[in-house]
């Protein structure tokens, strides 16, 4: 594996405790990407079931990511104040309140009490896509890439655990669907809290003063950041767009529930295996170059979506649009953390996630509206054109070279 690469014995202390952090946050992120699952999987058909009207169905979805955007900026503000561990901690209990107002919702009928507790799960969601940040504040430059790349394998068991959550839970407490799956939501982030309470926090960084960091404005000056940025407001906002319409589209071509949750969980494995290999890749071929994939990937499932509706083209555009978000999303990433200092850091990151997320609160909601208004077409056309900017910015300012040898 991967993970033996480089013996302990040649690593730094800032990369020992950068590998030991990626373990634990790979941990947590088993279980907050389960309940991420749960929401996915769920959200639009609940809103379906729910909603008063067709066009707000993917509401609630739109909600989690909306959470996300909302809190992103603060969460890293507040974990600049009180540490990444209490920080990841206080997240978790925003997944606790997301599930159970979830199974709440769902027993007494609320489309609206649910999309606040999708909201709530989206303001769990804001802490844990810090985790990948989190994991490289001590790496080295080299080591970055991998540490990120470790942090996120810990979706592959939530791509399982989540989705089989669903199915299994779903029934439990017939006649109300799903009210089961909401409380073990609720179980998966409570027991996060004592998985992410492992984390190590980061020593202080003595010499970062706060002379030492620029002003947001003039990092982003740097076209190099802002197609880093584009790229994975890109990926992660085409890829939701996608993923939320499907499970609607599948239940309207007439395949099941069981149908369209299995497809979602060969979605999150897609987008969580390749973690185990993108960071050797990053190293081999340069971060452009894997972005650059991962963006053709997004778009090829954009055009397997519109070349037919059996269940085969459904699961496999699920497939392309995992592995492609995979690719793009963690060489962004890793783009991104090449761009600021230590003390630059918790701007950046503040204002790349408040750019995807907020993207991504767009796309899902428009992901309904294009649905409803035009038919599933117009959802996978909409993904190429925007697709193609991303990789354009790329090319542009230079990123797709091969990484320098030394």
């Amino acid at each position: 594996m991967s993970m033996s690469a480089n013996p302990a014995s040649s690593l730094s202390d800032g990369d020992l405790l950068a590998r030991r952090n990626a373990f634990v946050l790979s941990a947590g992120l088993m279980l907050a990407g389960a309940n991420a699952a749960v929401v996915i999987a769920t959200g639009s058909l609940i809103g379906a079931m729910l909603a008063p009207s067709p066009t707000l169905a993917t509401l609630p979805v739109t909600a989690f990511v909306f959470g996300t955007a909302l809190c992103t900026y603060p969460a890293s503000a507040l974990m600049k104040r009180i540490g990444r561990r209490a920080g990841f901690m206080m997240g978790c209990l925003a997944g606790v309140l997301a599930g159970l107002l979830g199974a709440l919702s769902v027993w007494i009928g609320s489309f609206w009490l649910y999309v606040l507790a999708a909201t709530s799960a989206g303001i769990y969601q804001s802490f844990v896509v810090l985790y990948r940040y989190a994991a490289a504040d001590t790496a080295s430059a080299a080591f970055r890439p991998k540490v990120i790349s470790w942090t996120m394998t810990g979706g592959v068991l939530a791509a399982v655990v989540g989705p089989q959550l669903v199915i299994l839970t779903k029934d439990m407490f017939t006649p109300i669907t799903f009210l089961g799956t909401y409380l073990g939501q609720a179980l998966f982030a409570l027991v996060a809290i004592a998985v992410v309470g492992l984390f190590r926090d980061a020593p202080e960084q003595s010499h970062a003063s706060p002379h030492a960091a620029r002003s947001l404005r003039d990092i982003i000056r740097d076209a190099r950041f802002l197609a880093a940025v584009l790229s994975g407001t890109v990926a992660q906002a085409m890829m939701n767009m996608v993923m939320t319409a499907t499970p609607i589209a599948m239940v309207g071509c007439g395949f099941t529930v069981t149908d369209s949750t299995l497809g979602i969980q060969w979605h999150v494995l897609a987008m969580y295996l390749p973690s185990f290999f993108t960071g050797n890749l990053i190293s081999r071929f340069g971060k452009g170059r894997v972005v650059l994939v991962g963006l053709a990937l997004l778009a090829l499932a954009g055009i397997v979506n519109l070349a037919g509706i059996t269940l085969v083209h459904f699961w496999s555009s699920l497939i392309l649009l995992g592995i492609g978000w995979s690719f793009a999303f963690v060489g962004a990433t890793a783009m991104v953390t090449d761009f600021h200092t230590p003390a630059e850091r918790s701007t950046v990151q503040g204002f790349t996630d408040f750019t995807i997320f907020g993207a991504t609160t767009v796309a899902s909601f428009m992901a309904g509206y294009l649905y409803s208004t035009f038919g599933w077409a117009s959802v996978n056309w909409t993904l190429l054109p925007i697709t193609a900017c991303a990789i354009i910015a790329i090319f542009a300012t230079g990123q797709a070279r091969a990484p320098a040898r030394g």
